[in-house]
């Protein structure tokens, strides 16, 4: 069994992968004709993909602190 802080960062890695997926393959392709709204969607793209690699770091090691 994971330590909860553990276990939060495992689910919270899976809720930004399920975003940034949708930002990829819907917000996206339904922002064009806006510039603007392109423009957040592509910040917070590039926001939640630094978020996935700040997580798995994490992820990482406390799984090697565990092992």
């Amino acid at each position: 069994m994971l330590p909860n802080h553990l276990y939060n960062l495992v689910h919270q890695l899976i809720q930004e992968h399920k975003s940034l997926w949708r930002i990829k393959n819907h917000y996206l392709q339904d922002s064009q004709g806006c510039e603007k709204c392109q423009e957040f969607w592509k910040k917070l793209e590039e926001d939640k993909e630094s978020h996935i690699s700040e997580l798995l770091e994490l992820i990482r090691e406390h799984l090697e602190k565990e092992s």
